[in-house]
Formats: structure tokens, sequence, C-alpha cells
């Protein structure tokens, strides 16, 4: 991963505990795809992606996380929820962090599995 995109991610971070989240998992990996960060805000279990651009503005985002990527995160979701079962009857959350220069922007909800 790019230093930046590290640096990006460990803000997040930051800014998730700063809000009062467990941090569960960093880049948590399954055979569909990848979660940025995973983290734990009372009975809420959210699973975040984290953009970090210099040159894009926030309205990129559409672009860069589109339907495709949207299922890999929900796949990976159900992947860990299968695996830590303690969290399995949680609620779920699938948020955006976008870093840029301007700061931090938090998309809660940003997006939901369509049925």
């Amino acid at each position: 991963m790019p230093k930046k995109g590290r640096a990006g991610e460990t803000a997040a971070v930051m800014f998730l505990e700063e809000k009062g989240a467990e941090i569960l998992e960093r880049n948590f990996r399954s055979p569909r795809g990848e979660v940025d960060i995973v983290a734990r805000e009372g009975d809420t279990v959210i699973f975040a992606e984290v953009k970090t651009w210099s040159s894009y503005g926030i309205d990129s985002l559409e672009q860069a996380l589109d339907i495709k990527k949207q299922r890999k995160i929900i796949e990976t979701s159900k992947y860990f929820l299968s695996i830590h079962r303690k969290y399995r009857y949680m609620a779920v959350r699938y948020d955006v962090i976008f870093i840029s220069p301007g700061g931090i922007t938090h998309l809660a909800s940003a997006f939901t599995e369509r049925v």
C-alpha cells in the first residue's frame, strides 16, 4: 500500500477512535476482497472504506466506489461476520471516510446492501 494510503487509514482509525469506536481489524481480507477498517460503535459493526486523495474531490467517490466495489465490501463483511460470530446479531453499517488536504469527511451509512 502506498505511504499516503497508509497514512490516510491511520488518520481514519484515529478519527473513529476519537468518536468512541473500537477498532476490530485493519485491512481485513477475504476471498472476495478487503475492508480497510472494521470497527464497533455500541451495538453496530462498521465496515469502512478509506479514500485518501489529494487531487480528486469528494464528488469522484462515486466512480471509486462503484457497485462492484460495494459488493466486494459487503461480501467481505459477511465473511468477517461468519468468522467472528459474536458480532452477527449486531447492526451493520457501511461507511466511507474521505481524507483530503481539506480534512476528514465521514460518510456514515454511505451505502447499503441492495436486496
